[in-house]
Protein backbone atom coordinates (compact mmCIF):
# COMPACT_ATOMS: atom_id res chain seq x y z
CA UNK A 1 0.00 0.00 0.00
CA UNK A 2 1.24 3.39 -0.99
CA UNK A 3 2.06 5.93 1.99
CA UNK A 4 0.23 9.03 2.09
CA UNK A 5 1.19 12.22 4.29
CA UNK A 6 -1.88 14.14 5.27
CA UNK A 7 -1.75 17.42 7.12
CA UNK A 8 -5.45 18.16 8.30
CA UNK A 9 -6.13 21.89 9.43
CA UNK A 10 -2.26 22.74 9.78
CA UNK A 11 -2.27 26.59 11.51
CA UNK A 12 1.16 27.81 13.13
CA UNK A 13 1.20 31.24 14.89
CA UNK A 14 4.44 33.08 16.40
CA UNK A 15 4.22 35.03 19.61
CA UNK A 16 6.38 38.10 19.76
CA UNK A 17 7.23 41.32 22.17
CA UNK A 18 4.86 43.14 19.28
CA UNK A 19 2.20 39.96 19.57
CA UNK A 20 1.09 36.78 17.31
CA UNK A 21 2.37 36.79 13.20
CA UNK A 22 -0.16 34.24 11.97
CA UNK A 23 2.35 32.56 9.52
CA UNK A 24 -0.19 29.73 8.14
CA UNK A 25 -3.94 29.38 8.18
CA UNK A 26 -5.92 25.89 8.04
CA UNK A 27 -3.69 23.96 5.79
CA UNK A 28 -4.90 20.98 4.84
CA UNK A 29 -4.07 18.27 1.40
CA UNK A 30 -2.43 15.07 1.61
CA UNK A 31 1.00 14.13 -0.61
CA UNK A 32 0.88 11.30 -1.91
CA UNK A 33 3.91 8.28 -2.29
CA UNK A 34 5.29 8.65 -5.79
CA UNK A 35 3.88 11.99 -6.27
CA UNK A 36 6.21 15.01 -6.61
CA UNK A 37 4.57 18.42 -4.66
CA UNK A 38 5.86 21.59 -5.59
CA UNK A 39 4.73 24.59 -3.12
CA UNK A 40 5.03 28.25 -4.29
CA UNK A 41 3.76 31.32 -3.31
CA UNK A 42 4.98 34.91 -1.91
CA UNK A 43 8.20 35.29 -0.03
CA UNK A 44 7.15 35.79 3.33
CA UNK A 45 4.28 33.40 2.97
CA UNK A 46 5.07 30.26 5.20
CA UNK A 47 6.14 27.89 2.83
CA UNK A 48 9.48 26.83 4.52
CA UNK A 49 7.40 26.98 7.80
CA UNK A 50 5.18 24.31 6.33
CA UNK A 51 8.62 22.08 5.72
CA UNK A 52 9.58 22.73 9.06
CA UNK A 53 6.38 21.95 10.68
CA UNK A 54 6.44 18.47 8.25
CA UNK A 55 10.03 17.71 9.57
CA UNK A 56 9.08 17.92 12.95
CA UNK A 57 11.50 20.51 13.55
CA UNK A 58 8.00 23.08 14.89
CA UNK A 59 5.30 21.59 15.91
CA UNK A 60 2.12 23.41 14.54
CA UNK A 61 -0.15 25.80 16.69
CA UNK A 62 -3.58 23.68 15.61
CA UNK A 63 -3.97 20.72 13.12
CA UNK A 64 -2.21 17.69 12.93
CA UNK A 65 -0.40 15.90 10.59
CA UNK A 66 -0.40 11.78 10.21
CA UNK A 67 1.21 9.49 8.34
CA UNK A 68 -1.53 7.33 6.96
CA UNK A 69 -3.74 6.76 9.97
CA UNK A 70 -0.82 7.76 12.62
CA UNK A 71 -0.15 11.12 13.53
CA UNK A 72 3.51 12.00 12.51
CA UNK A 73 6.25 11.20 15.07
CA UNK A 74 9.69 10.67 14.85
CA UNK A 75 9.29 7.02 15.65
CA UNK A 76 7.06 6.07 12.72
CA UNK A 77 8.05 8.59 10.07
CA UNK A 78 11.74 9.25 8.25
CA UNK A 79 11.84 12.36 7.01
CA UNK A 80 15.12 13.42 4.39
CA UNK A 81 15.23 17.21 4.14
CA UNK A 82 17.90 18.72 1.38
CA UNK A 83 18.72 22.26 1.86
CA UNK A 84 19.87 25.25 -0.51
CA UNK A 85 23.17 24.26 0.01
CA UNK A 86 24.88 21.16 0.11
CA UNK A 87 26.72 20.96 3.13
CA UNK A 88 29.18 18.33 2.03
CA UNK A 89 32.38 18.14 4.89
CA UNK A 90 35.26 19.10 2.72
CA UNK A 91 37.58 16.33 4.66
CA UNK A 92 35.70 13.66 4.35
CA UNK A 93 34.84 11.97 0.83
CA UNK A 94 31.77 11.41 -0.96
CA UNK A 95 31.13 7.80 0.22
CA UNK A 96 32.39 8.93 3.80
CA UNK A 97 29.86 12.19 3.24
CA UNK A 98 26.66 9.70 2.24
CA UNK A 99 27.10 7.89 5.19
CA UNK A 100 26.67 11.14 7.77
CA UNK A 101 23.46 10.44 8.24
CA UNK A 102 23.66 7.07 8.85
CA UNK A 103 25.98 7.87 11.63
CA UNK A 104 24.02 10.71 12.92
CA UNK A 105 20.79 8.09 13.30
CA UNK A 106 23.38 5.67 14.85
CA UNK A 107 22.43 2.62 11.63
CA UNK A 108 25.37 2.11 10.56
CA UNK A 109 25.45 -1.70 9.95
CA UNK A 110 26.90 -3.47 6.55
CA UNK A 111 23.23 -3.16 5.40
CA UNK A 112 22.77 0.58 4.99
CA UNK A 113 26.46 0.65 4.02
CA UNK A 114 25.56 -1.68 1.41
CA UNK A 115 22.57 0.48 0.35
CA UNK A 116 24.16 3.84 0.06
CA UNK A 117 26.87 2.00 -2.27
CA UNK A 118 24.40 0.84 -4.33
CA UNK A 119 22.66 4.19 -4.50
CA UNK A 120 26.41 5.85 -5.47
CA UNK A 121 26.41 2.86 -8.43
CA UNK A 122 22.79 3.59 -9.30
CA UNK A 123 23.22 7.03 -9.95
CA UNK A 124 26.51 7.00 -11.35
CA UNK A 125 28.58 8.24 -8.41
CA UNK A 126 30.44 5.25 -7.47
CA UNK A 127 33.64 5.89 -9.67
CA UNK A 128 33.78 9.13 -7.43
CA UNK A 129 33.52 7.60 -4.36
CA UNK A 130 37.24 8.19 -2.59
CA UNK A 131 37.23 11.71 -4.30
CA UNK A 132 36.16 14.86 -2.07
CA UNK A 133 34.17 17.43 -2.27
CA UNK A 134 36.59 19.93 -3.98
CA UNK A 135 36.90 17.98 -7.01
CA UNK A 136 33.10 17.54 -7.85
CA UNK A 137 31.11 19.93 -10.08
CA UNK A 138 28.12 21.59 -8.68
CA UNK A 139 25.78 19.05 -9.87
CA UNK A 140 27.73 16.60 -8.63
CA UNK A 141 28.33 18.01 -5.21
CA UNK A 142 24.41 18.23 -5.57
CA UNK A 143 23.90 14.68 -6.23
CA UNK A 144 26.11 13.34 -3.61
CA UNK A 145 23.48 15.50 -1.24
CA UNK A 146 20.82 14.17 -2.59
CA UNK A 147 22.13 10.98 -2.14
CA UNK A 148 23.06 10.98 1.21
CA UNK A 149 19.45 12.37 2.00
CA UNK A 150 18.37 9.05 0.53
CA UNK A 151 20.79 6.48 2.11
CA UNK A 152 18.76 7.05 5.17
CA UNK A 153 16.18 5.97 3.11
CA UNK A 154 13.24 8.26 3.75
CA UNK A 155 9.82 7.85 3.82
CA UNK A 156 9.22 11.87 2.66
CA UNK A 157 11.83 13.98 1.22
CA UNK A 158 11.76 17.82 1.13
CA UNK A 159 13.39 20.16 -0.97
CA UNK A 160 13.30 23.63 0.58
CA UNK A 161 14.77 25.65 -2.53
CA UNK A 162 17.54 22.81 -3.27
CA UNK A 163 18.53 24.46 -6.14
CA UNK A 164 19.02 27.60 -5.93
CA UNK A 165 22.16 28.19 -5.34
CA UNK A 166 23.63 26.87 -8.41
CA UNK A 167 24.20 28.76 -11.47
CA UNK A 168 21.50 28.09 -14.54
CA UNK A 169 23.02 26.43 -16.88
CA UNK A 170 23.93 23.68 -13.63
CA UNK A 171 20.57 23.69 -12.57
CA UNK A 172 19.05 22.97 -15.63
CA UNK A 173 20.83 19.86 -15.82
CA UNK A 174 20.62 18.61 -12.01
CA UNK A 175 16.88 19.00 -12.04
CA UNK A 176 16.99 16.42 -14.93
CA UNK A 177 19.32 14.40 -12.50
CA UNK A 178 17.50 14.93 -9.16
CA UNK A 179 13.67 14.21 -11.22
CA UNK A 180 14.87 10.80 -12.34
CA UNK A 181 16.35 9.89 -9.25
CA UNK A 182 13.52 11.03 -6.76
CA UNK A 183 10.98 9.47 -9.46
CA UNK A 184 12.95 6.00 -9.24
CA UNK A 185 13.16 6.20 -5.69
CA UNK A 186 9.33 6.57 -5.65
CA UNK A 187 9.49 8.83 -2.39
CA UNK A 188 6.62 11.17 -1.34
CA UNK A 189 8.22 14.14 -2.45
CA UNK A 190 7.48 17.73 -1.31
CA UNK A 191 9.49 20.92 -2.90
CA UNK A 192 9.58 24.54 -2.23
CA UNK A 193 10.97 26.92 -4.27
CA UNK A 194 10.50 30.57 -6.07
CA UNK A 195 11.19 29.22 -9.36
CA UNK A 196 8.42 28.58 -11.23
CA UNK A 197 9.47 26.87 -14.05
CA UNK A 198 11.65 24.63 -11.65
CA UNK A 199 8.35 23.85 -10.66
CA UNK A 200 6.28 23.29 -13.96
CA UNK A 201 9.02 20.85 -15.07
CA UNK A 202 8.97 18.49 -12.30
CA UNK A 203 6.17 18.44 -10.38
CA UNK A 204 3.04 16.31 -10.35
CA UNK A 205 1.30 19.11 -9.27
CA UNK A 206 1.43 22.64 -7.70
CA UNK A 207 -0.03 24.31 -4.53
CA UNK A 208 -0.23 28.21 -4.80
CA UNK A 209 -0.49 29.71 -1.30
CA UNK A 210 -1.66 32.81 -0.71
CA UNK A 211 0.06 36.30 1.81
CA UNK A 212 0.51 35.30 4.79
CA UNK A 213 -1.21 33.99 7.00
CA UNK A 214 -0.81 31.19 4.04
CA UNK A 215 -4.22 29.26 3.07
CA UNK A 216 -4.12 27.47 -0.42
CA UNK A 217 -4.81 29.36 -2.57
CA UNK A 218 -5.34 26.62 -5.69
CA UNK A 219 -3.92 22.97 -6.67
CA UNK A 220 -2.60 22.95 -10.26
CA UNK A 221 -2.53 19.10 -11.41
CA UNK A 222 0.59 19.41 -13.87
CA UNK A 223 0.79 16.80 -16.82
CA UNK A 224 2.38 16.40 -20.42
CA UNK A 225 1.33 14.47 -23.02
CA UNK A 226 5.20 13.25 -23.53
CA UNK A 227 6.75 9.82 -22.67
CA UNK A 228 9.23 9.16 -20.50
CA UNK A 229 8.72 13.05 -18.98
CA UNK A 230 11.92 14.66 -17.90
CA UNK A 231 12.03 18.57 -17.16
CA UNK A 232 13.83 19.48 -20.02
CA UNK A 233 11.18 17.87 -22.42
CA UNK A 234 8.43 19.50 -20.40
CA UNK A 235 10.03 22.69 -20.99
CA UNK A 236 9.81 22.43 -24.71
CA UNK A 237 5.87 21.30 -24.69
CA UNK A 238 3.20 23.93 -25.87
CA UNK A 239 1.69 23.28 -22.11
CA UNK A 240 4.54 24.80 -20.38
CA UNK A 241 3.92 28.33 -21.17
CA UNK A 242 0.23 28.31 -20.46
CA UNK A 243 0.71 26.59 -17.08
CA UNK A 244 3.78 29.27 -16.09
CA UNK A 245 1.51 32.35 -17.46
CA UNK A 246 -1.38 31.18 -14.94
CA UNK A 247 0.62 30.55 -11.75
CA UNK A 248 2.33 33.87 -12.70
CA UNK A 249 -1.13 35.46 -13.02
CA UNK A 250 -2.12 33.93 -9.45
CA UNK A 251 0.87 34.89 -7.57
CA UNK A 252 0.76 38.36 -9.52
CA UNK A 253 -2.80 39.05 -8.19
CA UNK A 254 -0.82 39.03 -4.27
CA UNK A 255 1.61 41.33 -5.55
Amino acid sequence: MKKCLRLNHISKTYQDENGETQALKDFTYAFKQGHFTSIVGPSGCGKSTLLSMISLLEKPTTGEIYLDNSILTRKNCNIGYMLQKDYLLDWRSVYQNVLLGLEIRKNVTSETKAYAKNLLAKYGLIEFQDKYPENLSGGMRQRVALIRTLATNPDVLLLDEAFSALDYQTRLSVTEDVYRIIKAENKITIMVTHDIPEAISMSDEIIVLSPRPATIKKVHPITFDIENRTPLATREHPKFSKYFDLIWKELGEDG
